[in-house]
């Protein structure tokens, strides 16, 4: 079975991933740490999407990875469609979840900018904090925020301004017609960051595209509904052929 590579988003790491390990435990799953992120918290952030995506690639190439399915959630889904983009050979299926292609996020609980200078004014911590816990739908009173704030917490101030700024200056809506692995999009309707026009303009740019808009859900839809993400995920990885098609989970 190829290898299912794993790649968080904004102020995420490898570790938010663990409520999926016995449901994953067929799949020989790689979940990364991009450099200034979770366990990778001490590296130097990277300065766009793009080197982001480099990065993957080339941290896979050493692993011998030349052959496997991908996954992005949020920034990483960014990341994801640029590593589809630039190395369409690496990839056989593609998950884009909680993302889209137009990186100044509009719709978003708030602007870029404003971030920018919470993150200034009030340091790296409270605002991470603030801002992980936009990303469930019970916000601070989530059972899951107190794990998630921890992680988000491990970015320093340098690597949220510049995951800020590398989100601002990038968009991919000109190259969705370059992607063509199979795609799964995955959604919760009531997601803060990224609003269904995000999802739709994926979903209607890529080709060869399955939708799964999952309610009663915000940006974190593999915590808030674990069971049901993972039974998604995992059909779609093991159907020979996706076709484009729009599925609500229920």
């Amino acid at each position: 079975m190829k290898p299912l590579v794993l790649v968080h988003g904004f102020l995420g790491g490898s570790e938010q991933w663990a409520n999926l390990a016995s449901s994953l435990n067929d799949h020989d799953v790689i979940a990364l740490d991009l450099p200034g992120f979770g366990a990778a918290a001490a590296d130097a952030p990277l300065p766009s999407i793009g080197s982001y995506a480099d990065w993957v690639i080339e941290t896979l190439r050493e692993q011998g990875v030349s052959d496997c399915n991908l996954l992005g959630h949020s920034m990483g889904g960014m990341i994801a469609q640029e590593v589809a983009r630039r190395d369409s050979v690496l990839i056989d299926k593609l998950v884009l979840y909680g993302t889209g292609p137009v990186g100044v996020l509009p719709g978003r609980f708030e602007p870029i900018s404003e971030s920018k200078r919470r993150a200034h004014a009030d340091g790296a911590c409270e605002t991470a904090r603030g801002i992980a816990s936009t990303w469930l739908l019970e916000l601070e009173r989530s059972c899951a925020f107190h794990d998630i704030a921890r992680l988000a917490e491990k970015a320093t101030l340098s690597t949220i301004l510049a995951g800020l700024e590398a989100m601002e200056k990038w968009s991919g809506v000109e190259a969705l017609d370059h992607i063509v692995c199979d795609t799964l999009l995955i959604w919760g309707d009531r997601d803060r960051t990224y609003p269904w026009s995000q999802t739709e303009a994926l979903w209607r740019g890529i080709d060869q595209t399955s939708l799964c808009v999952i309610p009663n859900c915000a940006h974190l839809v593999h915590i808030e509904e674990p069971d049901l993400f993972a039974k998604v995920l995992t059909r779609f990885l093991t159907t020979e052929e996706a076709t484009r098609a729009e599925v609500t989970a229920n």
